[in-house]
C-alpha cells in the first residue's frame, strides 16, 4: 500500500501564494502518476493538477496559470506551487497517486483529473483564502 500526506495548507490573503507539498513514506513516485484534487463542502471533487512518469503536465482552466507541478529529485516528493490564491480556491486539497497499467497505459496527465481511476489518497490539507 502507498500512504501518502500532505502539507502546507494554511491561511493566507488573497494574491498570496502557497506550496503543498505530497510524501510517501519509504515509498518512491516513480511509476505513479501523481494529481492534486480540491473539494469543499456540496462541490463536486475537481482535479486542479497532475505530473506523468515522464514530468508531462496538466491543470484545470480554473486554476492554469496560477499553478505549477513538480516532483522532487528524490523521487518521492511532489508539489503544488499556488499563486494569486483567490477566495474560490478555498477548499480541502488532496493528493493522489494512479499505478502505471502498461507501458501503453496513456491515462496520465490529461485524462485523470476526474479522479476516477487513481489508486491511493491522501487525507488532504486545508487551503482558506481570505479576501
Amino acid at each position: 500500500q502507498v500512504q501518502l500526506k500532505e502539507s502546507g495548507g494554511a491561511s493566507v490573503q488573497a494574491g498570496g501564494s502557497l506550496r503543498l507539498s505530497c510524501s510517501a513514506s519509504g515509498q518512491s513516485f516513480r511509476g505513479y502518476c501523481m494529481g492534486w484534487f480540491r473539494q469543499v463542502p456540496g462541490k463536486e471533487r475537481e482535479g486542479v493538477a497532475a505530473i506523468d512518469y515522464d514530468g508531462r503536465t496538466t491543470y484545470a482552466d480554473s486554476m492554469k496559470g496560477r499553478l505549477t507541478i513538480s516532483q522532487g529529485n528524490a523521487g518521492n516528493t511532489v508539489y503544488l506551487q499556488m499563486n494569486n490564491l483567490e477566495p474560490e480556491d478555498t477548499a480541502m486539497y488532496y493528493c493522489a497517486a494512479r499505478r502505471r497499467r502498461s507501458l501503453y497505459d496513456t491515462a496520465c496527465p490529461l485524462s485523470v483529473l476526474n479522479g476516477a481511476t487513481m489508486d491511493y489518497w491522501g487525507k488532504g490539507t486545508l487551503v482558506t483564502i481570505s479576501s
